[in-house]
């Protein structure tokens, strides 16, 4: 039997995903107490709140984790990458302009996709719970079910934090009141009570993609790495702690190993979202958001690839800044690309040559073939639009990097020597006499380069703050992001960011 929860959804969805149109009715159906009861029917609920990390799309906004505006928001706001107007492809309102130049306001659609991504896989796990608190399983048996679905919300209030800050903190499903901001000392303190909460109940084995112990530590780990940040209190010997605790992954001889079709096999992936077009999953295209259009034929001689967007790139200086010998260089594109039906460079429809070039001419009007292009992930013949590998959230050497700048900003760099090794070695690289922030602040980008992550380094290291391509200074309040302002539009409740 099948039970219509009408208001308290619509209600939810109004205040956490930020709808514009209050007449707008949004139904979802919650199985009352006679589902849940089993174990089919608990692994389907709590794969449902995985799920939800693949992200959606809507009339609204495009919500998907690894589309032009979710993941890109975070790389484009960092010193890492770009989306420039190329003619009149992707001005799409300057709000890729406003994002490289830090001058977004509250209205800007990448800004409200990254807040809808997260709020709507909350609102989620919360019916989640909801339902499996109506079923008769008995309280032992849910406290593991809870810890899990619990750990997995925090990761998307650990995004919030990051994010926006001050946001509402919204737990329980049946209530319908439009909810108040919380400061970001009680969302720092809500995603760090409820990680340590439930890592008693959680798997301690290493377990793909699933929330785990290991994963609850390294979400900590992030948390304590940018807690001077976040709220002015620095937790370094607290993020080597949690670091510590993680067990079971070694980084992978071969760095792509990682970033391959079938990277599922990786030694080395803590956390990932999980794709498989064969069984309908939906999202995950981001490669097609970088290359040139005609790039295709550079993978496949009869063009058997899907279409390309020609969109975001590397700042330059991104790819000069490794050395020749670095194996993670490959995960950029540069220079000429060959046609693999003639062995010629491929011809873009100006007639100009496919080479991409680290400069870029401009922002606001660049030329097609300018800036270097994300090659991470492999890009193959045959390839699906949606694709197959899955998006990685959290490596190994994430893990290692963390204790090793701990440990400088600790004043023991020799400590964090074997950390850094490890890494350094892999990437076909010698470690330097003297280590230091600077050294580590290079090896955080060169290692992970087009992995969403660089604007979070920026602010951390100071960098975000400071002039760079296209850009000037940064003023401190732009280290969040506003509350979008249709959010701001349908709960009256809630007030601005500072600053915006």
């Amino acid at each position: 039997m099948k039970i219509k929860i009408i208001a308290p959804i619509l209600l939810s969805m109004l205040f956490t995903v930020s709808c514009t149109d209050l007449n707008e009715q949004l139904y979802d159906q919650v199985e009352d107490g006679n589902f849940g009861n089993t174990t089919k029917e608990i692994d389907a609920l709590v794969g449902g709140a995985y799920s939800s990390l693949r992200g959606f799309a809507d009339p609204i906004s495009n919500n998907y984790p690894t589309c032009e505006y979710v993941f890109f928001l975070n790389e484009t706001v960092s010193d890492e990458a770009t989306i420039p107007t190329r003619g009149t492809n992707w001005y799409d309102g300057g709000q890729y302009q406003d994002a490289q130049k830090h001058t977004w306001k509250a209205d800007n659609r990448m800004i409200l996709s990254a807040w809808r991504y997260n709020y709507t896989g909350i609102a989620k796990i919360n019916a989640i719970i909801y339902q499996i608190n109506k079923s008769t399983l008995t309280e032992q048996a849910k406290a593991p079910i809870f810890a899990e679905l619990k750990a997995v919300r925090a990761y998307y209030y650990y995004n919030l934090l990051d994010l926006f800050g001050n946001v509402p903190i919204v737990t329980n499903f049946e209530d319908t009141d439009l909810p108040t901001n919380s400061t970001r000392k009680q969302v720092y303190d809500f995603v760090e009570k409820e990680l340590t909460d439930a890592i008693p109940y959680l798997n301690g084995n290493v377990v793909y993609s699933k929330l785990t112990k290991n994963v609850a530590y390294s979400i900590l780990a992030r948390l304590y790495l940018n807690s001077e940040a976040f709220i002015g209190v620095a937790r370094w010997q607290d993020c080597i702690n949690m670091c510590q605790k993680v067990s079971g992954y070694t980084l992978t001889p071969d760095f792509f190993t990682n970033f391959a079709t079938e990277n599922q096999t990786s030694s080395e992936i803590i956390f990932a979202i999980p794709y498989d077009s064969k069984a309908g999953t939906v999202g995950n295209y981001m490669n097609s958001m970088s290359a040139h259009y005609n790039q295709k034929i550079a993978i496949s001689a009869t063009g058997n690839y899907p279409w390309s967007a020609n969109g975001m790139c590397a700042q330059p200086g991104v790819y000069s800044a490794f050395s020749d010998t670095d194996k993670r260089k490959k995960c950029m594109l540069q220079g000429d690309q060959i046609n693999l039906a003639t062995g010629s460079v491929i011809m873009m429809d100006n007639g100009e040559p496919l080479t991409y070039t680290e400069n870029l001419t401009s922002l606001t009007d660049a030329k097609e073939n300018e800036g270097v292009r994300l090659a991470k992930y492999e890009m193959k013949a045959g390839e699906q639009w949606e694709r197959d590998h899955d998006f990685v959230l959290i490596r190994y050497a994430e893990i290692l990097m963390m204790q090793a700048e701990c440990y400088v900003r600790l004043g023991s760099p020799d400590l964090a020597r074997p950390f850094l090794q490890q890494v350094v070695t892999r990437a076909g690289e010698e470690m330097p006499t003297t280590i230091d922030l600077a050294f580590i602040d290079q090896e955080l980008l060169k290692e992970f380069t087009f992995e969403g992550r660089r604007r979070t380094d920026n602010i951390r290291f100071g960098t975000f703050f400071l002039p760079w391509w296209e850009k000037g200074p940064t003023e401190k309040y732009r280290a969040i992001f506003p509350i979008p302002s249709s959010v701001l539009t349908t709960n009256k409740n809630l007030k601005q960011n500072p600053g915006y």
